[in-house]
C-alpha cells in the first residue's frame, strides 16, 4: 500500500497530524498499535492551557499562545465535520494559591514568565480570596487559600471526546486508520520509506511522522535521530457528579461537562510503572480537601494512572532528519493544548518539506551538549 504519509502513532498528538495531513488532501494511513500500549491520551487531564507554561523557554510559551488562540476555530471545524461535541469551553482558568507566601511566589513566578516575553501584554492576573469567592460564589474555600491566579486564554475539552473526533476527521478526508499495526522496521529509500509492522505486512509513502509517544525514541533512531525521552506517571481522581460547582477549570481540579470533579496530577518519576497507589490517592484527596473542604463528602468512582512524554527539558520536540529527509518526529506531553497547532502548522511544515524557523527551538540538537569531564 502506497500512501502520501505515514503516521506512526494514533494518540492525540498523532491524530491531531494525520487528521491535518488528509484534511490537506493527502492520502495518510496511521499506523497504530493495540490497547496495551502506553497511552497518555487516557491519563490527560483536559486542559487547554497556556498560564505558567514556559519557564526558560520563550518559544515554548509563543507556541502555546498560538495554538491556545488557534483552539476556537480548530474546535469548531472538526466539532462540524465529525458532529462530536470536544466540550470545549474558553472562559479562563485558575490555579489556587495557599498561604500569603504561595500567592507571592505565583505572582512573581508569572510575572518573570511575563518578562520573559518582553512587550508581550500579559495573560493573567491575580484574584486575591475576596475576588475569588466573588468569582465562585457556590464554594466554600478552606481557610488558608489565599486567592488564584487568573489565566484568560485557559480553558478545557474532553480529551477523549478529542481523540474520537480527530479519528473519525481522519476517515472523513480519507485517511486510513489501522490498529493492531505496531510497527517492526523503518527502511528509508530513494523514493521515501516502507514500513514493516508486526505480521510482516509492509506499507510505503514518500513522507513518514514518527508520533509515537513514549515507542518515538526507538523508531526515531531508525531514521538518524536521537531522541533522548523518558516516562512519567501521572495519577488522576474522580468523584462522583454533582450539580454545577466549579465556574472555571483549574490546575488540579475541573468539573466536567457530566458533572464529575478531576482531582490530578502526579507527577511521578517511576519508569513504566503505570499502577495506581494508595500513597498518591491520599495526597490528591488531601490537596483538595485543603482547597474545599465540602468536597470530602463526595464519592469516589475512578484512580487512574498514565504516563506523560517527557524530554529532558520537559518541552516539545520537533525534527526532521537530516540524514532521511521527509522523515519527522512531533512528541509532546501537551498533546490536547498544541492539537490544534498539530493540525495546522506541523501539517504545513511536512509538506513544505521544512519545519518553520518557530519550531527551531525544540530541534532535538538541544541536548546534545558535552557532559563536563
Amino acid at each position: 500500500m502506497q500512501s502520501d504519509a505515514i503516521v506512526i502513532g494514533a494518540g492525540t498528538v498523532g491524530a491531531a497530524v494525520a487528521y491535518g495531513l488528509a484534511r490537506r488532501g493527502l492520502s495518510v494511513l496511521v499506523l497504530d498499535g493495540d490497547d496495551g500500549d502506553y497511552r497518555a491520551a487516557r491519563a490527560n487531564f483536559g486542559l487547554v492551557w497556556l498560564q505558567g507554561k514556559g519557564m526558560n523557554m520563550p518559544a515554548y510559551q509563543q507556541l502555546t499562545r498560538r495554538s491556545v488562540d488557534l483552539w476556537p476555530e480548530f474546535d469548531a471545524e472538526l466539532s462540524a465535520l465529525t458532529g462530536i461535541d470536544l466540550q470545549y469551553e474558553h472562559d479562563g482558568g485558575l490555579a489556587f494559591c495557599f498561604g500569603e507566601d504561595g500567592f507571592e511566589q505565583r505572582r512573581l513566578h508569572l510575572q518573570r514568565l511575563h518578562n520573559q516575553l518582553g512587550s508581550e501584554d500579559p495573560d493573567h492576573e491575580m484574584l486575591d480570596r475576596g475576588t475569588l469567592e466573588k468569582l465562585a460564589p457556590k464554594v466554600r474555600f478552606g481557610a488558608d487559600v489565599s486567592g488564584a491566579s487568573f489565566g484568560r486564554r485557559d480553558g478545557h475539552a474532553n480529551p477523549l471526546k478529542l481523540l474520537a473526533a480527530l479519528h473519525a476527521g481522519i476517515l472523513r478526508h480519507g485517511g486510513v486508520l489501522r490498529s493492531h499495526s505496531a510497527v517492526d522496521k523503518i527502511v528509508p529509500g530513494t523514493q521515501g520509506f516502507t514500513i514493516e509492522i508486526q505480521g510482516g505486512d509492509r506499507f510505503s509513502a514518500t513522507r513518514l511522522v514518527i508520533a509515537a509517544g513514549l515507542g518515538s525514541a526507538t523508531l526515531a533512531e531508525q531514521v538518524g535521530l536521537h531522541v533522548p525521552l523518558r516516562p512519567q506517571r501521572g495519577q488522576v481522581l474522580v468523584t462522583e457528579r454533582v450539580d454545577p460547582l466549579l465556574p472555571l477549570p483549574a490546575s488540579g481540579l475541573r468539573q466536567t461537562r457530566e458533572g464529575t470533579l478531576m482531582i490530578g496530577a502526579t507527577q511521578e518519576e517511576t519508569g513504566f510503572n503505570t499502577t495506581t497507589t494508595s500513597e498518591a490517592a491520599a495526597h490528591l484527596g488531601h490537596k483538595t480537601v485543603r482547597l474545599v473542604p465540602a468536597l470530602a463528602e463526595l464519592t469516589l468512582v475512578r484512580h487512574w494512572a498514565g504516563l506523560r512524554v517527557m524530554t529532558p527539558d520537559s518541552y516539545p520536540v520537533y525534527v526532521q532528519s537530516p540524514t532521511y529527509p521527509g522523515a519527522f518526529v512531533t512528541l509532546c506531553h501537551s498533546g490536547v493544548t498544541l492539537a490544534s497547532t498539530h493540525a495546522t502548522v506541523i501539517p504545513d511544515a511536512i509538506i513544505a518539506g521544512r519545519l518553520p524557523s518557530i519550531l527551531d527551538p525544540f530541534h532535538h540538537r538541544r541536548f546534545d551538549v558535552p557532559k563536563a569531564a
